[in-house]
Order: C-alpha cells, then structure tokens, then sequence
C-alpha cells in the first residue's frame, strides 16, 4: 500500500512527535477512525491532514472518503435506505481492513445514528469524531455549490436540507471548525488516537 507522505511547516507534527517520544513505534494498534458530519463541515480536509501525519510515519493506514467512494459504487441513491447500505457496505470494508492491522480514516457524511452504530459494532477499535459546523456556515463555503442546488430543488435528500442529520451525542472526539483551526482540530484528533499509534 502506497503512502502519501508530506512535509509540515506549521509545527504539529513535529510538537506531537515530541510528546510522544518512542512510543509511536511500540504500540502499533489498529482502528478505524469514522470522521462525520454535514457537508462543508470540513471532514475530508481533516482527514487529509490526519492521514499525511499517520503515514509520513510509515504505518499501514487507508483513508476512505465519501466521494470517492460514490464514485465506485455510481448506483448508489440518497434515500434513508440506500445511504444506510452504503455506509454499512464501506463500514465492513474498514471493518476488514482494521482486522488486517490497517489503520482507516473515513470521513462520510453518515446522517443516521444507527447506521454509525453499526459500523461501531462490527469494528475492534471504533473513534467516531463529529466534525461539527451549523449549517448556515456549510451553506456559506459551499465549496461544491450542492447546497444552493438542494435549495433550489435540483438536488433530493440533501442532509441538511430535505433530509436530517442526527449529530452524535456522545462522540469519543468532537470538533468545531467554526472556533477551531484546520490545525487545532487535526492536533485535537491526534493526541486522542496518540493512544493507538
């Protein structure tokens, strides 16, 4: 498995590695670390940055994003029903890969409650992390311009919109990129998985 590694320059990375000292190489543990919430909340930017630190150190670690998986699996809907097959479908695969001694970064807007449960259920080490923004605020980035289009009815089912999310209520790492930075939020993840790796 091929990794991304990247440089940082903004001194997390190198303030973690201080902190943790030789126990990144001891302890080695897999888990799957499930990265939810609204679109434009800033899940796959998160996730991105969490990744590079994970593998810049050379662990085994897969990241599995929302879109790009879609793109695999075209046939998917919106629906309730549909968008509780896909997530259990991608939650099995990490579920494997976790088995595997893979360490899994997923970040999937996920809206249902049970549907994460299930994911939860079938993995060893599961961290859900809410990455929380009010929706005003996505509407505002609105990097994809998904939520005008919902809006205007273009799009169905758009979590948010015509369709509900059901945050957390009791993450093992919630994070607000509305008072928070990219950084301190991707510091905040890594010192509560400092645990694992």
């Amino acid at each position: 498995m091929e990794a991304v590694i990247a440089t940082h320059g903004d001194g997390v990375w190198e303030d973690w590695l201080l902190v943790i000292g030789e126990e990144v190489s001891t302890k080695n543990k897999a888990f799957v670390l499930w990265l939810t919430g609204l679109s434009g909340s800033g899940k796959s930017t998160i996730a991105d940055k969490v990744y590079d630190h994970i593998a810049v150190n050379g662990q085994k670690v897969e990241k599995l994003d929302g879109d790009v998986m879609r793109g695999f699996f075209p046939s998917t809907g919106f629906t309730k029903q549909a968008r509780d097959e896909h997530i259990k479908r991608v939650g099995f695969m990490a579920s494997r890969l976790e088995k595997h001694g893979v360490i899994v970064i997923a970040s999937f807007i996920s809206p249902y409650k049970e549907a994460r449960q299930f994911v939860r259920d079938m993995c060893g080490n599961f961290i859900e992390v809410h990455i929380s923004a009010s929706l005003l605020e996505c509407e505002r980035r609105d990097v994809k311009g998904l939520y005008k289009r919902a809006r205007a009815g273009e799009i169905k089912n758009f979590t948010g919109i015509d369709d509900p999310y059901e945050a957390p209520d009791n993450p093992d790492i919630f994070v607000d990129t509305e008072k928070e930075t990219v950084d301190e939020s991707v510091s905040k993840i890594l010192n509560h998985i400092r645990q694992y790796i």
